[in-house]
């Protein structure tokens, strides 16, 4: 049929589908082209002295991040440690009583609020309530900005996946005899296992680069320290304040720990692909 009105929907068509490829290529090209710069100075600056040694002096030659990765894992981790149980008591509790509770709607609006919220405005509630009370920044302070930021995205993610439980593994339980908890927590938390962990790592991936909460908290230290109630070196405020330096060495191990975090957070989301897809197969 080759109607007038048949031609201008294939126009449209051809122009619709060449607009999104000509998109699609353009977001490409962008992506690809930060990564080669990334990995071209990233890969110049890894050596043994990055991972051995602190961070040296404005204007010195030499030195590493070693202070600023282990202050990153330490903040992270703790913050890992508390946002884990949090967010997953809290979607157990929205996936399996929340349709009785006006807490849980209540719940549900604070997490998509707390989701889109900017991290630096949790950065900034942070040192309000507790910097500015301790009169000092501490890698505690960091792990608990960080923890806001983590638990909204465990939180949705339980949820979602305890949702995606099939009813008849729950009756099953209760007709059993188990009590609601237990269904709750020995069932469906663990037929939704998988997808709980790929939260918890897309997790640990959002809050690994990020960088406004960590200036209201954790701050920065040039030296080695692991007493998380000081301030504390990090990757992603060294990356902040090395990459505007005027000094050539402080740029380099910027590009270095630029590397680092993208590295970190490319293997967790694949490493949370390879969980979610086992959990589809399953």
């Amino acid at each position: 049929m080759n109607t007038a009105l048949y031609q201008r929907r294939k126009l449209a068509n051809t122009i619709g589908v060449g607009l999104s490829m000509f998109a699609m290529v353009l977001g490409l090209f962008v992506l690809l082209w930060i990564l080669f710069i990334l990995f071209r100075n990233g890969f110049a600056a890894l050596d043994l002295a990055l991972f051995t040694q602190s961070t040296p002096a404005p204007g010195s030659e030499g030195g590493g991040l070693a202070n600023a990765i282990v202050g990153s894992l330490m903040i992270v981790g703790f913050s890992v440690l508390i946002s884990t149980p949090v967010g997953i008591l809290a979607g157990v509790y929205l996936a399996e009583y929340g349709d009785e509770s006006r807490t849980a709607a209540v719940t549900r609006f604070m997490t998509d609020i707390m989701l889109s919220a900017p991290s630096i405005v949790l950065g900034l509630f942070i040192y309000a309530i507790y910097v500015a009370q301790v009169r000092h920044f501490s890698g505690w302070a960091g792990s608990l900005a960080l923890s806001l930021i983590a638990i909204p995205v465990v939180v949705r993610t339980t949820e979602n996946m305890l949702r995606l439980v099939p009813g008849s593994l729950r009756e099953a339980a209760f007709a059993l005899g188990a009590p609601r908890w237990k269904v709750a927590t020995m069932v469906t938390l663990r037929a939704a296992q998988a997808g709980v962990v790929t939260g918890v790592l897309l997790a640990l991936a959002r809050i690994s680069g990020e960088t406004a909460p960590l200036l209201f908290t954790a701050l920065n230290n040039q030296f080695f320290s692991a007493d998380m109630n000081k301030p504390m070196s990090n990757l992603p405020v060294v990356i902040f304040q090395f990459a505007m330096s005027p000094y050539d060495n402080w740029v380099r191990l910027a590009w270095g720990g630029a590397l680092l975090i993208t590295l970190t957070v490319l293997v967790l989301n694949i490493v949370a692909r390879i969980f979610f897809r086992e959990k589809v197969s399953a």
